[in-house]
């Protein structure tokens, strides 16, 4: 399907800070070594699981601290990164009475539309200037109850960037993203995943866009499959 340009964003209406912003693997601290330790996180591990500060789902976590697996986050987002393959971020933002109105109005399919373009990809241009959207989206009517897949090419914006040899690379890398939104429980969800190998493999690089927005498209899937939502109490219980 066809993706219209990004309106300017409502001054007021809400406030994403640097949605996706690029995170690096903190230095692990110890006795003796001089180094700070991590920020603490907002949300909390429990074993294998990340359990979001908002407290509105819990996910196992995809990385491994043995691969430099790292996790950081802010009360809405939480990025999952390690050495070589995993740039992923969660993000979930309730709904403001202006939100449920667009989301009312507006109905899924347009309202996910509306919101990524208004909110999500001005994060995105503001961080990597000539940043663009794909016109391949997909809205998947029966997952999650109605989610729109959309993807992102960033001008010099991939966490891999640094993996690189000096010398290896013509440029910087046009970072390519997967992010897949829907409504859950009165919470909007944006999940976002770089395709690594644009990177990590980019002198034998080869695959056609339908083939990256397929495997974008199935490990935004399987990301959401290792997610449990937590529904809100009810109204006036105990």
């Amino acid at each position: 399907m066809k993706l219209s340009v990004f309106s300017p964003v409502m001054a007021g209406l809400i406030f994403l800070p640097s949605l996706f912003a690029q995170t690096a693997p903190q230095p692990e601290a110890g006795p003796g070594t001089g180094q700070t330790p991590p920020p603490q996180l907002y949300g909390r591990i429990v074993d294998d699981t990340y359990l979001s500060a908002s407290g509105v789902f819990k996910v196992k976590i995809p990385v491994l601290p043995q691969l430099g697996g790292a996790i950081s986050d802010t009360p809405n987002v939480v990025t999952f990164d390690d050495d070589f393959s995993t740039h992923t971020s969660i993000a979930a933002f309730p709904l403001s009475r202006q939100l449920k109105w667009e989301y009312e109005t507006r109905g899924t399919k347009e309202f996910l539309i509306y919101f990524f373009t208004s909110f999500v990809m001005p994060d995105f241009v503001a961080r990597y200037p000539n940043s663009t959207m794909e016109d391949e989206g997909a809205y998947l009517p029966k997952f999650q109850d109605g989610s729109m897949l959309i993807f992102s090419l960033l001008p010099g914006g991939s966490f891999f960037e640094q993996r690189m040899q000096l010398g290896s690379s013509p440029g910087p890398v046009i970072a390519k993203r997967g992010n897949l939104c829907f409504v859950k429980s009165n919470w909007v969800f944006v999940l976002s995943t770089e395709l690594a190998e644009r990177a990590l493999q980019r002198s034998t690089y080869n695959k056609t866009v339908a083939e990256e927005n397929a495997i974008l498209r199935q490990r935004l899937l399987d990301l959401v499959g290792q997610m449990q939502f937590i529904p809100p109490p009810a109204e006036g219980g105990n």
